[in-house]
């Protein structure tokens, strides 16, 4: 967690938000899970999503 913080620290804005977004990717990539999918889950349901989910 501290290395996390020293790269936000010195790493402009945009490189910070593409390193997010990468990790994001990963783990909707590696996992089938991630932030954005709990959210839409969250509000809006989608079966498609809970099927794909689940492998």
């Amino acid at each position: 967690m501290l290395a996390g913080y020293f790269f936000a620290a010195r790493m402009p804005a945009w490189g910070t938000i593409l390193v997010a977004i990468a990790f994001e990717l990963l783990a909707l990539w590696v996992i089938r899970d991630n932030l954005t999918l709990n959210v839409i889950m969250l509000v809006y349901p989608i079966e498609a999503i809970k099927v794909w989910q689940g492998g």
